[in-house]
């Protein structure tokens, strides 16, 4: 039986990644995909067919603290329901906000997360890669210069 991948979608450039990685992986893998709900664009790129789940946006662009940790923690109890139903082995991101309720909940269920720093970042890691560092049981970086600053991490090349 093939390996089953949850593949964490973002708008823009974290889709390409992980879209591009899927291509790379190739179709001997059984992926699942997470979206967050008004993301259109992304689940029309998908080339390699499988269930595509919808979260609620842990965060606006209007950041209100309240309603910001209301939305993080539907969206936390929303991948919850996702992952008992997906079961994936592992789940992998480049980090878009979705990613740290989903990779926590999946690290406490025991999945193995794996974090691909996003190819925009050079010299510092993102928020979402300073959050999930502790986290991930594989955390790769598509730039050398990252290794310094994350001495478990992987250079592992670029996705584009």
């Amino acid at each position: 039986m093939s390996k089953h991948l949850l593949l964490l979608l973002g708008e823009g450039g974290h889709s390409k990644e992980m879209l591009r990685l899927a291509d790379l992986l190739g179709t001997g893998y059984h992926y699942s995909y997470i979206l967050v709900r008004d993301d259109e664009v992304s689940a029309a790129k998908i080339t390699i067919p499988g269930p595509i789940y919808r979260l609620i946006r842990p965060r606006d662009k209007v950041h209100n603290i309240m309603l910001d940790t209301l939305k993080t923690v539907l969206c936390a109890l929303q991948a919850l329901v996702i992952l008992l139903r997906s079961r994936p082995d592992a789940v992998i991101t480049t980090g878009p906000g979705v990613a740290v309720p989903v990779c926590i909940v999946a690290r406490l269920l025991r999945r193995k997360v794996i974090f691909i720093e996003t190819g925009s970042r050079i010299h510092a890691l993102s928020t979402t890669g300073r959050l999930l560092y502790r986290f991930a049981d594989l955390f790769l970086v598509q730039w050398e210069e990252l290794l310094p600053a994350c001495p478990k991490a992987i250079y592992a090349g670029r996705l584009w």
